[in-house]
């Protein structure tokens, strides 16, 4: 019976990730409001505290955390899924509103980082007041690659605020397995 077990136990892209969590990247936020006083600073306390409870309860419930406001530790971290055929791995990263010309994927040692910046300028004018903000972070995902993806044929598209990795997979040298004869003495 030939079974390979690599099949059954699926593999940790997040490895290097999770070695990496001390290592984020700040998020900055600069609104029209700041400098107006304590009130602006309490209210915004109050609503990062009620984001962490919400991402705790998805969390609890199995949902995860929504997708729209993943941030965590400050750190902007876009939200990916991961999926594997028997000729390719797929990533595919959302991250809306972000340039194409902000991206860069670099692949090093089994290691893949994406890296991104998000500038997003948003306007909004009424009749008797007129307010901006502007909203900038950097986001980076740390993923270790699978022995058998082909690093050279790694290709990327962008659209519409997805970016779609595929990755070959390549065969695999057979491991040298070799049965011994059992006698009856």
């Amino acid at each position: 019976m030939d079974m390979d077990i690599k099949k059954w136990v699926p593999w940790n892209w997040f490895r290097k990730e999770e070695e990496n969590t001390g290592a984020t990247v700040p998020v900055q936020q600069k609104t029209a409001q700041e400098g107006i006083g304590a009130f602006p600073q309490l209210f915004s306390q109050l609503h990062n505290e009620m984001d962490q409870r919400f991402e705790q309860m998805f969390r609890e419930f199995g949902m995860g955390p929504p997708r729209l406001s993943n941030m965590a530790n400050g750190m902007l971290k876009p939200t990916l899924d991961l999926s594997a055929s028997e000729n390719e791995y797929i990533v595919n990263v959302e991250i809306p509103g972000v340039d194409e010309k902000n991206l860069k994927i670099e692949v090093e040692k089994n290691t893949m980082i994406i890296r991104g910046e998000k500038k997003q300028e948003k306007e909004e004018k009424e009749k008797s007041y007129y307010r901006q903000e502007r909203f900038y972070g950097s986001f980076q995902r740390i993923l270790s690659l699978p022995e058998d993806a082909d690093q050279d044929g790694i290709k990327a598209t962008f659209k519409q605020g997805v970016l779609n990795i595929t990755m070959p997979r390549k065969a695999l040298p057979k491991a040298d397995v070799r049965q011994i004869a059992i006698k009856t003495v």
